[in-house]
C-alpha cells in the first residue's frame, strides 16, 4: 500500500458539499484514494510520500471537459487570425489533413503536459480528424503515459462538402467504419470502474459536419455500453442558420430530436441559446462546456453562463483547442468566465468561488464522476498547489482562494494525479520537456507548410 500525506496548506480549499476552506489544511490518502481531510494536527504524521505546503492554496485538481489537443500544432497560423469560426475551420482543414500517428501524439503530450502545468489532473479531448492512420490510441498513449486522468472523445466527421458539410472529402470517414471503431475503442479502453484513469466519451464533432443518422447511432451505441455523448453545438449564429436552413430546426431543438439531450450528454460552447433551451438543458439534465477564451478569439459571443447555473444546468470548463485558444491554462479560463459574466453589467456576475466550482465539481459532474473534483473522503487523490508567496498574489493573501482566480495565472508549483506526484517544483516529474518540444515545434513547421511525410 503507498500512502501520501499533505500537511500545512495555507488554505486548503476542498470544494466539498459543505465548501469547507481549512487553513493550515491537508488531507492523508491510501492508494491513490483520499482517506482523511481536515486541520494537519488532526492526520497521521507519517506516509511513504510527505508534501509540506507551507505558504500555498491547495485545491481539487482542475476539470477540463473540452480540448483538441492536436491544434496545438497550429496555433497562431496567419490566415487564421483574424476569422470567425467557419472561416476559421475551411483555413485549418486543408493543413490538419496532414496529421500523421505521431503528430497526434506529439502534440497530445504536449498539450497536456502544458495542462498540467496549469493544474489540470483530468481533461478531455475531442479527437475529430484522424487522416493517414491516425487513431485516438495515438493521444490515449500520451496520456498514459503522462499520468494524467484522461476522457477520450472518439470524435467523427461523415458529411464532407460534397454532401453539403463544411469539412472537406478528404478528411471524412465512412459511417459504418465510424461506428465498428467506436465499439473498438470503447471494448480496448474505456475504464467504468471508479478512479479509473481513461475513459471514453462517443462524440461526432457537430450538426454539420455528420448526418443525423451517425448522430442517432452514436448515441445508442453509446447508450448501450454506458458512455457518454459530447459534441459542439450552437456555438456561432452562422451554426444557427446552417441548421435552420438544413434542419428546420434551431441547435438544440435538432439535438433534442436526434436524442442528444439527457444527464450523459454535455456539449461545448453553446453560446446562443433562448431561455426554452437553456431550460430543456435543466429539464434533461443535459451539460454545458464554456470556453470562453475560444468563444472571444473567434468573435462567437458570450455564452449566459450566469442564466444556465441559476436554471441548475451542469456548467464546465474547456480550454477548447489550442489553435483557438493558443493556450492551454485551465485557471486562465476560469478568469476569463468570471470577467465574461460581468462585462454586461453585473458586477456580481459570477463569483470567485463559482469561478473555481464550475472548474473542478461543474468538470466533474459534466465527465458523470462522483470521485474527482473535490478534496473529501474517498475522492481520488487529485489535488493541485499554487505558490502564495509569488508576486502574481503579492497583497492578495487576505483572500487566497479568490486571488487565484482574480489575478493573472500562475502555474501550479506541485499537481498529484492517482496519490502520485506529476508536476514537483513547477517542473515535470519523469518528462524530458526540451526534446518533446523541439519535436512537435519541428512536426508543427512541417505540417503547416505541407511538408509533412509519415
Amino acid at each position: 500500500m503507498s500512502t501520501l500525506l499533505l500537511k500545512n496548506a495555507e488554505l486548503l480549499v476542498t470544494m466539498d458539499d459543505q465548501r469547507r476552506q481549512i487553513p493550515g489544511g491537508g488531507f492523508y490518502a491510501e492508494n491513490g484514494v483520499i482517506m482523511q481531510v481536515g486541520p494537519s494536527a488532526e492526520l497521521p504524521a507519517t506516509a511513504d510520500t510527505v508534501i509540506d505546503a507551507s505558504n500555498r492554496i491547495v485545491i481539487p485538481g482542475l476539470v477540463n471537459t473540452h480540448h483538441h489537443l492536436y491544434q496545438s500544432l497550429t496555433r497562431a497560423v496567419p490566415a487564421a487570425q483574424d476569422a470567425n469560426l467557419f472561416h476559421w475551420l475551411t483555413t485549418h482543414y486543408p493543413i490538419w489533413a496532414g496529421l500523421t500517428p505521431e503528430a497526434i501524439y506529439v502534440s497530445a503530450k504536449v498539450a497536456l503536459a502544458e495542462m498540467m502545468l496549469s493544474g489540470c489532473t483530468t481533461s478531455s479531448d475531442h479527437l475529430y480528424i484522424l487522416p493517414n492512420g491516425s487513431r485516438i490510441d495515438d493521444e490515449i498513449q500520451a496520456a498514459v503515459e503522462l499520468g494524467i486522468r484522461f476522457h477520450a472523445a472518439r470524435g467523427s466527421m461523415s458529411l464532407g462538402e460534397s454532401q453539403g458539410g463544411l469539412p472537406p472529402d478528404s478528411v471524412v470517414e465512412d459511417e459504418a467504419f465510424i461506428l465498428r471503431d467506436s465499439r473498438r475503442v470503447i471494448e480496448e479502453f474505456h475504464q467504468a470502474e471508479r478512479y479509473g484513469m481513461v475513459r471514453v466519451v462517443l462524440a461526432p464533432c457537430s450538426p454539420f459536419s455528420v448526418t443525423p443518422d451517425l448522430m442517432r447511432e452514436s448515441a445508442a451505441l453509446a447508450r448501450s455500453y454506458g458512455v457518454r455523448l459530447h459534441t459542439h453545438l450552437a456555438e456561432t449564429l452562422d451554426e444557427e442558420a446552417f441548421c435552420i436552413e438544413q434542419f428546420g430546426r434551431r441547435p438544440a431543438e435538432y439535438a433534442e430530436d436526434l436524442g442528444w439531450v439527457g444527464d450523459d450528454v454535455w456539449h461545448a460552447h453553446a453560446v446562443h441559446v433562448n431561455e426554452q433551451e437553456i431550460d430543456l438543458f435543466a429539464r434533461t439534465g443535459t451539460g454545458m462546456c464554456h470556453c470562453p477564451a475560444s468563444n472571444m478569439r473567434l468573435a462567437s459571443g458570450i455564452a449566459p453562463v450566469k442564466d444556465y447555473l441559476a436554471a441548475g444546468v451542469k456548467v464546465s470548463l474547456g480550454v477548447d483547442g489550442s489553435a483557438s485558444n493558443d493556450s492551454g491554462h485551465l485557471l486562465n479560463e476560469a478568469r476569463l468566465a468570471l470577467l465574461l459574466q460581468r462585462v454586461m453589467g453585473d458586477p456580481a456576475g459570477m463569483t470567485a468561488e463559482q469561478a473555481l466550482w464550475i472548474a473542478t465539481r461543474g468538470g466533474a459532474q459534466n465527465l458523470g464522476r462522483d470521485d474527482i473534483g473535490q478534496l473529501a473522503p474517498g475522492m481520488a487523490a487529485d489535488v493541485a498547489a499554487y505558490r502564495l508567496d509569488a508576486i502574481d498574489f503579492a497583497g492578495g493573501l487576505h483572500d487566497p482562494m479568490a486571488s487565484l482566480t482574480f489575478c493573472g495565472p500562475v502555474k501550479a508549483d506541485f499537481v498529484v494525479i492517482d496519490g502520485k506526484v506529476r508536476v514537483q517544483d513547477g517542473q515535470l516529474v519523469d518528462v524530458d520537456l526540451p526534446p518533446l518540444l523541439a519535436r512537435h515545434n519541428a512536426i508543427a513547421k512541417d505540417l503547416v507548410n505541407g511538408e509533412l511525410t509519415q
